[in-house]
């Protein structure tokens, strides 16, 4: 049995083994980039049963293409460090995946737009968490700088932009926050318990925000939350709000989880600072952050118009929760209308 190694060093070696030979003497970019765990560094042995093995993204001038193209499809060999180097899984036939393009055209197929050219308001707004990781995650082998500037470009929102999805998120919370208790009042258990995973969910999520980091699907989310580091103890009551078998228990993991982020949120200084202490909810007997002051806040220090106008209906990630869209750029470019 092979040993396993992650996708990332395997990789490594077959690009200074086979690939870059096989390229030659000309600028390019190569990378570990695009779909897949073993992209985000996630992947197990596990991952070897299903779309796994030796691939990589090689960018090259556009006369280079077919060239460079052609010299890999003749001359890649069979396997690979006893991997297969053409496989498929499910309906994809076997077939190398060593994608040959230009740096515009494989945006645009990933992103659906050529972030290289410049980036508008709408194209971070309606592109998923999840597709700019597969462009500034990966592991890279080689740049000439057409792949660092690109990276570099889209490593993180734009200040604005940010502060903007923060308030969002913010939003997200208060509007549900009340809702653990409401439900558990008119004996709807599980309805209480939905409401708080559905809040727990929100609230890593605002983490990651915090954190100025991107938040992948959501098999890898609870990984990247918890990669996060939390010395303050988010990661055990927000577990503590899940795990929980009374509302009694539900709400006091979830109001110490409230005062977490919302201590993480004054240690920003992007606003004044906002007592992060759980209040009643109105006069009703629950127990929340009261999360809209933290909307508030964050919102009024969006001054760009281009962003405030949109109020609060959040970037792509924030309204929409279907696989089929968020992974598909035809489909999610498609709601750039919202924004419009």
């Amino acid at each position: 049995m092979i040993e396993f190694r992650q996708a990332a060093d395997v990789a490594d070696g077959f690009h200074a083994e086979v690939i870059a030979p096989l390229v030659g003497d000309v600028d390019y970019a190569a990378g570990l980039l695009g779909w897949g765990s073993d992209v985000l560094g996630y992947d197990t042995a596990r991952s070897t049963d299903h779309g796994w093995g030796p691939r990589l993204v090689v960018l090259v001038d556009a006369d280079e293409v077919e060239r460079v193209r052609k010299a890999v499809d003749d001359g890649l060999p069979d396997e690979y460090d006893g991997y297969p180097v053409r496989f498929g899984w499910d309906s994809h036939e076997p077939r190398h995946h060593v994608t040959v393009t230009t740096v515009g055209d494989w945006l645009r197929e990933l992103l659906g737009f050529d972030a290289s050219k410049g980036i508008a308001v709408e194209d971070w707004l309606v592109t998923p968490q999840q597709q700019l990781l597969g462009v500034v995650a990966g592991r890279v082998y080689a740049d000439d700088g057409r792949l660092a500037r690109v990276r570099d470009a889209l490593a993180w929102y734009p200040d604005q932009i940010w502060r903007w999805t923060l308030a969002c998120q913010w939003s997200r919370i208060a509007q549900e926050e009340a809702f653990v208790q409401r439900t558990h009042e008119v004996g709807d258990k599980l309805g209480s318990r939905v409401v708080a995973a559905r809040l727990v969910r929100d609230l890593m999520r605002l983490a990651l925000l915090q954190a100025r980091t991107y938040a992948p699907y959501s098999k890898w989310l609870g990984t990247a939350f918890a990669r996060l580091g939390h010395p303050d103890g988010l990661d055990v009551a927000l577990a503590a709000a899940v795990a929980a078998e009374s509302y009694a228990d539900r709400e006091q993991a979830l109001v110490t989880a409230y005062e977490l982020v919302a201590r993480r949120h004054n240690a920003l200084g992007i606003t004044d600072e906002l007592d992060p202490a759980p209040r009643p909810y109105y006069d009703r007997p629950a127990q929340v952050l009261q999360a809209g002051r933290f909307t508030e806040a964050c919102l009024a220090t969006v001054t760009d118009e281009a962003v405030s106008r949109h109020g609060l209906i959040g970037s792509i990630d924030q309204f929409a929760d279907n696989t089929d869209v968020l992974s598909n750029p035809v489909a999610f470019r498609k709601l750039i209308s919202v924004y419009r």
